[in-house]
């Protein structure tokens, strides 16, 4: 939506709240009812909201309303204030906008049914990585034994893709933990377009992403490893104007007929073959059949 759009948005009807989605930890969740006029967030003791966070500063940004509805505007942060990942001065807001101060994640929500969207809200964080969007690992083991008993019961295949980032740690070391969230969303969303509808791809941990390819044989599964690590390295990341390159190794593992081979010996199997990319020198798949024992 245009900005010329959003500042015409009528003045929310009913409740508004926000509810924090990243980073985890124990106050991942909270609900913050917004029922005064004007909310300071940042470091500082005195804030309104307190985000003990480094990449937030001490007087970051301010969510209010007036008539037109609530708005947030940022107040000379140094890492900037972002509505739906777009960087902002001052915005009107609309129920459901994700608000990003450094690498902390809030959610908007207003109306007259603001605790029925809480709640529903809450439901989705038990499935979905709050920092990129992508399914989650706890989704991802309930979905891979649902459809590793489809494919033993039908005698079809199963593939699983074990993603993960070379060197992240010396993105997060040499450009700052931003710019390796940056890389995380944008490696996610680069991938999430090339899923199918009845496959997932899910975040299975820091800079460790997994596919799951139904109905898919390893020749299948290969491919599309490769389309993803083309799909990554081809194209530079940008983070405050700055182009960098980012890699991938995959691992790859096909499940075709062998009904003793569970969830766990899957992944087992996908990682190992992950692992055999790294020391192959990175930027690369290797592939293989799960066997029973591996």
């Amino acid at each position: 939506m245009a900005v010329e759009e959003r500042l015409l948005a009528p003045r929310h009807a009913g409740q508004a709240c926000i509810i924090l989605l990243h980073p985890p930890g124990p106050d991942i969740g909270r609900k913050t009812p917004l029922k005064g006029d004007s909310y300071v967030f940042g470091r500082e003791a005195d804030a309104d909201l307190v985000i003990s966070r480094n990449s937030v500063s001490r007087r970051h940004a301010r969510l209010a309303r007036d008539d037109n509805g609530w708005f947030v505007e940022d107040l000379g942060s140094t890492n900037g204030s972002f509505v739906n990942e777009e960087r902002i001065q001052r915005q009107y807001l609309r129920d459901g906008d994700q608000l990003r101060f450094g690498d902390t994640i809030f959610k908007f929500l207003s109306g007259t049914n603001v605790e029925a969207a809480y709640h529903e809200e809450i439901y989705q964080m038990t499935i979905v990585d709050g920092l990129t969007g992508v399914h989650n690992k706890r989704y991802f083991l309930d979905f891979l034994e649902r459809e590793l008993a489809s494919c033993h019961r039908h005698g079809h295949p199963i593939s699983l893709v074990m993603f993960d980032l070379d060197h992240f740690k010396s993105v997060n070391d040499e450009r700052g933990h931003l710019a390796g969230d940056a890389v995380l969303k944008e490696m996610a969303g680069r991938v999430k377009g090339r899923i199918r509808r009845e496959d997932l791809f899910a975040r299975y941990g820091g800079e460790e992403f997994a596919a799951v390819l139904t109905v898919t044989p390893l020749d299948g599964a290969i491919r599309f490893a490769e389309q993803v690590r083309a799909l990554i390295a081809d194209t530079p990341f940008e983070f405050e104007g700055e182009r960098f390159t980012v890699t991938i190794s995959a691992g790859v593992a096909t499940v075709h007929g062998e009904t003793e081979i569970d969830a766990e010996a899957l992944i087992k199997r996908a990682d190992d073959n992950l692992y055999k990319a790294k020391g192959r020198g990175r930027n690369c798949s290797v592939p293989g059949f799960a066997d029973v024992g591996s």
